[in-house]
């Protein structure tokens, strides 16, 4: 401080130099500001003008709390450089969507819906192999993106869900068995195409502080499982501040007068993370043409993963939602097409208790019914999209990034003026698709299920339970590439567990019943045919609440006891 000068003459002379008057600010905060940067004060100055001065209203006088006060505006700098548009534009967007709710405007208001035109693929039919073969050849074309900012809990699982074991048969977790199946998917796209060096296929996680620190130390003690370090990136996804009215006031936490509370915005983050990391030119440069986006526990995922690439490049499609078959009413979303009177339209996802009023509301007085085929015409939306780079490079280019958000505040009462407890503004990845023109293309790829499993009853759900069959991605990532490796009368009981561990295992006039583990290096070629039989591995009931289960055991309701298994280990070259 210059000799002198007291502490309200230096406040003085700086707010005049920034040229702020600051008479009708709060005083704490004044008293204050000797304590802050130019850039601070701008920020203050900002929440004053979005009419945030209750946050300072309990500041305490100079020297008291001073390192906590710095803190606060750390914070805030970093809230307000997370969010495409900055801390005003949170504040501004909270405010228009808590007025909407409060009004109980509907979403869908001028919307009419209709089934989306898309691909429905039948399993193993000419036509489901010709896209598999086009999308192995398009995949050294492509980056892979995983949303994974969550924890287990809803589950009953504490820890990081890509740490589960995708299946129970061999343990397999599943950011191994993504990892596994996207270097399968980078040797078979490099060998159908002739390439004379493998091409690096990118491989990124988004992550929460919640999840950064446990997914990393699950990739270094596992050597990365396979892939190189250099291939995956991980991206931090952060928080959002949490409001606690309808004006959009920004929340404190509970236990801290000097921290603004804050709450996950949804894995819609994805999308902003990716344009300001500088990774979309990169992958650009790279020639690279597609970007899909899968969610931390579907591990049937990359099953479906080629044929539906294929569709994408065949089609042309700009975004590609992959569907399931869908059960009328069923609690999952369904792909919609919604066309506005005013002539707009897009396709997205619909949640399962908006879509059967929306349809109720716009000349379909039976809602969501099942039609011919049994299942309802709108396909079920099971969060994993396939997107043109280019086209989602020039579209981020105009909104950085940011998607169509939702609030969801928990009213007190009907006048709804006032929350349970604090909320904030969501978004959701497959919301992408709201900002497309009407000229995107847009469509989906949906499977279709075979034959129907035996029910059984486990934590009182009732679960479908085929035979345990599982495989390294390496031995087949196609139905092709599967059905060239089973050959004969193969039969497999319903009892049976089978787990293929190498790259050229052939099935041959196999009958399993019981259990069988083959082991075998990649060099090894091994036929395996023949009648076995044994005890097998039996699936035995667990009570979800006994503890002396491990937590990804308990919320299965399931464990394996292994009986009696045939197990084979093979070298090089054994046939």
């Amino acid at each position: 401080m210059a000799s002198g000068l007291t502490t309200a003459d230096s406040t003085a002379k700086l707010l005049s130099d920034l040229k702020i008057d600051a008479g009708d600010w709060p005083p704490t905060l004044v008293k204050n500001l000797h304590l802050l940067s130019p850039d601070q004060i701008q920020s203050g100055k900002m929440l004053l003008e979005m009419g945030q001065s209750h946050l300072f209203q309990h500041w305490a006088e100079p020297g008291v709390d001073d390192d906590q006060k710095k803190a606060f505006f750390t914070q805030l700098s970093k809230l307000n450089s997370s969010y495409p548009g900055g801390l005003a534009s949170y504040i501004k967007t909270a405010r228009e969507l808590l007025a909407d709710s409060k009004a109980g405007k509907n979403p869908y208001d001028g919307f009419t819906p209709s089934v989306p035109i898309g691909e429905v693929l039948s399993l193993g039919d000419d036509n489901f192999i010709k896209f598999e073969d086009v999308g192995v050849k398009e995949a050294k074309n492509a980056a892979f993106v995983l949303v994974a900012g969550g924890l287990g809990e809803r589950l009953g699982y504490n820890g990081i869900k890509v740490a589960l074991p995708a299946e129970t048969t061999t343990g397999t977790c599943f950011l191994q068995l993504y990892i596994e199946s996207i270097l399968a998917l980078q040797e078979a796209s490099s060998r159908l195409t002739q390439g004379t060096c493998q091409k690096e296929i990118p491989f990124v996680i988004m992550t929460s502080d919640d999840t950064h620190t446990c997914t990393l130390d699950l990739l270094e003690s596992n050597s990365y499982f396979g892939m190189k370090a250099s291939q995956v990136k991980l991206l931090k996804q952060e928080k959002v501040a949490c409001l606690d009215d309808n004006d959009a006031r920004l929340a404190l936490d509970p236990h801290n007068k000097y921290k603004i509370q804050t709450k996950p915005h949804g894995h819609g983050d994805v999308h902003s993370l990716l344009y300001s990391s500088g990774l979309l030119n990169v992958w650009h440069d790279s020639r690279l043409r597609w970007v899909i986006f899968f969610q931390d526990t579907n591990g049937l995922l990359f099953k479906a993963i080629p044929a539906s690439l294929g569709v994408s490049a065949t089609k042309e499609y700009h975004v590609n939602s992959l569907a399931v078959p869908r059960k009328a009413k069923e609690a999952i979303g369904g792909i919609t097409k919604l066309t506005h009177s005013d002539g707009r339209s897009m396709v997205i996802n619909v949640e399962y208790n908006q879509l059967d009023p929306l349809l109720r509301a716009t000349e379909h007085p039976d809602g969501d019914v099942n039609c011919e085929t049994g299942y309802s015409p709108f396909p079920g939306n099971i969060n994993q999209l396939i997107l043109e780079l280019d086209p989602y490079i020039k579209e981020l280019t105009k909104t950085g990034g940011a998607v169509k958000e939702f609030v969801n505040p928990k009213y007190k009462d009907a006048s709804k003026t006032s929350f349970k407890s604090s909320t904030r503004l969501e978004c959701m990845m497959q919301d992408y698709p709201k900002t497309l023109p009407p000229s995107a293309r847009v469509g989906f790829t949906a499977g279709v299920q075979v034959e129907d499993p035996v029910q059984q009853v486990f934590n009182n759900q009732e679960v479908e339970v085929w035979p345990r069959v599982t495989w390294k991605p390496k031995w087949g990532i196609t139905f092709a590439e599967i059905q060239s490796k089973v050959g004969g009368g193969c039969f497999i009981s319903q009892k049976s567990t089978m787990a293929l561990k190498g790259r050229h295992i052939f099935l041959e006039n196999l009958t399993l019943d019981g259990t069988l583990i083959i082991n075998s290096s990649d060099d090894a070629k091994v036929k395996v045919g023949g009648s076995i039989k044994n005890k097998g591995w039996l699936i035995e009931r667990i009570d979800y609440k006994d503890i002396t289960f491990p937590e990804e055991l308990r919320i299965r309701g399931f464990k394996i006891e292994k009986k009696e298994q045939l197990e084979k280990t093979y070298g090089n070259f054994c046939y």
